[in-house]
């Protein structure tokens, strides 16, 4: 028998529909049609592999526990769950204050203060811009990628992206046909024709701007005007996969400071199918905003679409170079892009409905779209690339430039790293000069290490320091992983008080200290944990993991007694993803030797891309336990 998915905390505040969805041991629609006729449910189509979408006609807006059970009846269920609704939240600002600007005679080209060099470098000594146009003068522009907005519609007729507009890239979820045109009676519903702007508006057209890759083609995924589910996302996020090549997507869990929510069973899995199936298996790049809860002290490793190994998480940075008072910090972003910040600061131009323009674009949410952009820049100039290529990508060419941040840190393989910025802004013509010759990484491996002693357990060993719990890890895998990327914690755990108080920091055997969690005031449930949830760090890229591991518990609240655990640890886990170390410096002498116009050096040798291995090395817990995904 199966193990049935019904939600306890997280539905609590929910409501359900009366969609299912249902695990088989097949993947027949005959036989799952003979099961909807049996059941007396509408029979809705396949959504993966195994996996078929029903409708309980006679289910509305209610748990039915009892009706649940007895879809269990049949031995070759495996797995189902009604539908709830998820609270999912866009990523901008200024709803009520919009200041829409009419078709212009002339474009706004001249006022994208955030991609024009000459305008960015007035009375500056060091020039400030991401360096799009060197990009375009290298000829590269988008053509051949394909973009999809998962968001909440797109205006395809707008005449700045009626021409790039790309229907297969596009569907209606919340309305259940292929188009994704938004809802006019709400203007919130602007959200995603304003980031499909950012990406593939038209040049040279005498309307609004020119997108970032203004040859690309660009669809967009109605999902957020409606009920949004964990199938709502799973279908949008899996939607073409095989010929869209960037998705971007600004919008999240409530950034409220006490929210810790992400992706369920099958919003997971349409990640991992991106990731080793999509873009025939050099995966899909999901590009995601990282989140706009700065004002409440919020940590976006508490999203779990922007700690996820599959998206690019991308913060903002002011017109000024300063941190915008909504950024959230995390160890998860890996690069950021300008946005809005404060009142007097200039925000971002795009398309707007009603075939209109916009100078008042905001938050991460006009962030991560620029980020989409640039991406499809390096994906035309190298179609080769995998979804971890272009991470590697990221992390070698974004630059520290002049952020204003005090916590800049260095790795122990000498790369600035910032909570606030990832590894810096983003640079779109080192970027494609580095794709233009890049070799695909290795096969990706997998470790899972747990601790040598579980510190403050009765079968441990208790180590504090100070007011910190330490729990130490011996990295002991395969010696062929040697060059890190992601690095995830997986913990279950009880904080001592408030989870808001809780700081937890994740240390190399190198000595790099990586914040994982901070300081959230807004988070005050007393009764509040972790449950096997994960947190990633970005910030060890490339270090190499063999040594000791520590992972620091600290509780930071005022009235915490030091002579108590700041947790009860009930699960804890590292794992390391990586690959055997290809030739890093053979790799960047490449892109230093190359001609300043590789347009013009011929013929570029490929080298045909390794298979995206999953190498699962499973270690044993010191009771024996075996541990496994």
């Amino acid at each position: 028998m199966m193990l049935i998915s019904f939600c306890l905390i997280v539905c609590a505040a929910s409501f359900f529909t009366n969609d299912y969805v249902v695990e088989f041991s097949h993947d027949n629609p005959q036989r799952a049609e003979q099961y909807a006729d049996s059941h007396g449910l509408v029979f809705k189509g396949r959504v993966f592999e195994n996996h078929f979408h029903f409708l309980h006609p006679k289910v509305h807006r209610r748990s039915t526990e009892s009706s649940s059970r007895k879809l269990d009846l049949d031995d070759e269920v495996v797995w189902f769950e009604q539908q709830f609704v998820r609270k999912r939240v866009k990523r901008d600002f200024q709803i009520d204050e919009e200041i829409v600007v009419g078709k212009m005679n002339d474009p706004l080209y001249e006022e994208m203060w955030y991609l024009i060099p000459d305008y960015q470098n007035r009375n500056k000594e060091e020039p400030r811009h991401m360096n799009i146009t060197a990009a375009w003068n290298m000829g590269f522009t988008g053509k051949g990628v394909v973009l999809s907005m998962l968001d909440d519609g797109i205006e395809m007729t707008h005449p700045d992206l009626a021409e790039n507009y790309d229907a297969r890239a596009s569907t209606d979820i919340n309305g259940n046909d292929d188009d994704p045109t938004p809802r006019y009676i709400k203007e919130i519903n602007r959200h995603g024709t304003r980031c499909a702007g950012e990406v593939a508006a038209s040049a040279n057209n005498n309307v609004c701007v020119p997108g970032v890759a203004y040859h690309a083609k660009v669809g967009g995924v109605r999902m957020l005007d409606g009920d949004v589910t964990d199938l709502v996302e799973a279908k949008s996020i899996g939607h073409n996969q095989d010929y869209v090549d960037i998705y971007s997507a600004s919008w999240g869990p409530d950034d409220d400071g006490r929210t810790v929510d992400g992706p369920a069973k099958l919003a997971i899995k349409a990640f991992l199918d991106g990731a080793t199936k999509g873009r025939d298996g050099k995966g899909n790049i999901f590009v995601w905003a990282s989140g706009n809860g700065g004002r409440y002290s919020d940590n976006c490793n508490c999203d779990g679409y922007t700690n996820n190994i599959y998206t690019i998480s991308i913060s903002s940075t002011s017109e000024r170079e300063n941190i915008p008072w909504y950024s959230e910090p995390c160890a998860s972003t890996l690069a950021s892009t300008y946005s809005s910040g404060a009142s007097d600061e200039k925000q971002i131009i795009t398309t707007d409905l009603r075939g209109m323009c916009t100078k008042k674009h905001t938050g991460t949410s006009a962030s991560a779209p620029l980020a989409a952009g640039i991406i499809a820049l390096a994906l035309e100039a190298n179609p080769e690339l995998t979804w971890r290529d272009v991470q590697h990508i990221l992390v070698r060419t974004s630059e520290k430039h002049q952020l204003n941040t005090k916590d800049w840190k260095v790795n122990s393989m000498g790369r600035w790293f910032s909570n606030r910025y990832g590894y810096g802004l983003m640079n779109a013509g080192r970027i494609v000069e580095t794709a233009l010759t890049w070799r695909n990484v290795p096969s990706q491996k997998l470790c899972k290490v747990v601790p040598i002693t579980l510190a403050g357990q009765s079968s441990g060993t208790k180590s504090t320091i100070g007011n910190a719990l330490v729990v130490e890890f011996k990295f002991d895998c395969d010696e062929s992983l040697t060059m890190l990327e992601h690095v995830t914690a997986v913990l279950s755990l009880t904080p001592t008080g408030k989870r808001g108080d809780l700081e937890i920091n994740m240390i190399s055997p190198s000595g790099t200290k990586s914040n994982i969690l901070g300081q959230r005031p807004h988070d005050i449930i007393q009764s509040a944990g972790f449950n096997r949830y994960e947190f990633l760090s970005v910030e060890f890229w490339d270090e190499d993991p063999s040594g000791k591991w520590k992972i620091e518990f600290k509780n930071l609240g005022t009235k915490f007694d030091a002579g108590n655990a700041p947790v009860t640890l009930k699960e804890v886990e590292i794992r390391f993803h990586g690959s055997e170390g290809f030739s890093q410096d053979q790799q960047e002498a490449d892109e230093r030797d190359q001609p300043e116009d590789p347009k013009e050096n011929g013929s570029k040798e490929r080298v045909l891309r390794l298979d995206e291995t999953l190498t699962l090395l499973t270690i044993y817990s010191i009771f024996g336990i075996r541990k496994s995904l």
